[in-house]
Order: structure tokens, then sequence, then C-alpha cells
């Protein structure tokens, strides 16, 4: 049985960044292989693991809507976009990589998102550990694409505003009453150990703290180069 990672919080608080570190300590560690899903409509973590997509799950479903012959007899249309998104994930030596994508039609993600709890849970069976990259804002919570996990990663940056965003997240989890074992909240850009206001706020989350990473030019070196962190 699998091991579920999501990494949830405000946006450009590095979640994407974090995502990728934890594949890289995962893979150091033997952990392998992992399955990385991409939750976030606007689509990163490919470019930062150094895979490429080949499709998504908005592309299969665009094409299906925009030729509907296309669909064969006999199969629903649950059933074929599994099959066709089994058969298109992004394989690499350790890592396979599975994205949503963008939405079908005017801005709904209901579809894509129920799509991808079903094909990722069912995937899930051959690889000990998934992680999960998240779209920002508290949006995916209410539709349950990050529910039934083992450990949330709520992501905030050194500041009072986010860390604030990150205890919404943890209201929204609770208020929901969605399936997660485990809550941490990580502290990224810090310089220092969180102390004073910031350290006061940290602690009315609720959110047990779990990592403090610092200001790291080497990562916005990688990022401005577009170079992948793994």
């Amino acid at each position: 049985m699998s091991y579920w990672v999501a990494v949830a919080g405000k946006g450009g608080t590095g979640k994407t960044t974090v995502t990728a570190m934890l594949v890289k300590y995962l893979l150091s560690k033997g952990k392998k292989p992992v399955l990385t899903i991409d939750a976030d409509p606007n689509t990163n973590l490919p470019e930062v693991l150094g895979m490429q997509s080949k499709t998504t799950i908005a592309d299969v479903l665009k094409g299906i809507i925009e030729n509907p012959g296309s669909l064969p007899t006999g199969v629903s249309k649950g059933e074929y976009i599994e099959l066709k998104l089994e058969e298109t994930m992004a394989e690499g030596e350790d890592v396979d990589l599975l994205v949503m994508g963008g939405p079908e039609g005017q801005g709904c993600y209901c579809f894509p998102n129920s799509l991808l709890r079903n094909i990722a849970r069912r995937l899930s069976e051959h690889y000990p550990f998934v992680v999960m990259d998240n779209e920002a804002g508290l949006e995916h919570l209410s539709r349950r694409t990050t529910d039934e996990v083992d450990l949330l990663l709520v992501i905030s940056d050194a500041s009072v505003r986010g860390v604030r965003s990150a205890a919404r997240v943890n209201d929204l989890v609770r208020i929901l009453d969605l399936k997660v074992k485990q809550f941490g909240l990580v502290i990224t850009r810090a310089k220092g150990e969180p102390e004073g206001v910031l350290l006061r706020e940290i602690e009315a989350t609720g959110l047990p703290l779990v990592g403090v990473i610092s200001y790291g030019d080497t990562v916005v070196e990688y990022d401005v180069n577009g170079l992948p962190l793994l």
C-alpha cells in the first residue's frame, strides 16, 4: 500500500519546489519508484522534475469533446479516458508523472479532479510513495482532490500573511472532514528560525512545524535558468 503526501498552500510559497525536493529525498533513500501528480492546472511540476508530460487529463477530455466519435462503442467515457491516460503517463527511470492540466469547457475542474482521484488511486498500487503537488488556494480541498492522504504538508513563506493562509488550509481540512492522517507546516525562504510575531502565528495555526527551509540562491539560480531540481 502506497504512502500519500500532498503539498498545499498559498501561491508563490514554493509548493512545487518542496514537492521536487521531497521526490529527490525519497529517491536518495531508495524509496522508489515514486508516482508524482501535478494537480495544479497551472502546470509547473514537469519542468521542475525535468520530465515532459505526454498528455494531461484536460488534453484527453478536450480531444473527446471535440471529437466525440473517437469514443469506442461498449466503453464508458470514464473508462476510456482512464485507459488513455495510463498509456500516456510520463515515465522516468524512478519517477512517473501524471498531470491534470487546465479545465475543460468554461473553467469546470470537477470532472478532471474526479478522474484524477480515480486514476491516481488505481495506479498508486504500484508505487511505495505518491507525492501530489496541488494548486494554490483552497479550491482543491473543497473539490476533495487531496482527500485520503497520509501526510498533508502545508507550505508557507516566512511571513505572517503566509502563515495565516496556512491556518485557513488547516481549518478547511477539518471543516470538510477530509481523511488526512498527519499534518505538517513547512516554512520556506526563512532567514533564521521563526521567532516573535511569526512564531506566535505559527503556533496559532494548530499545525506542527516540521521544517524550516532557508532562502537559497541555488534554487533561484536553477529556476532562472530553467534547470530541473532533480
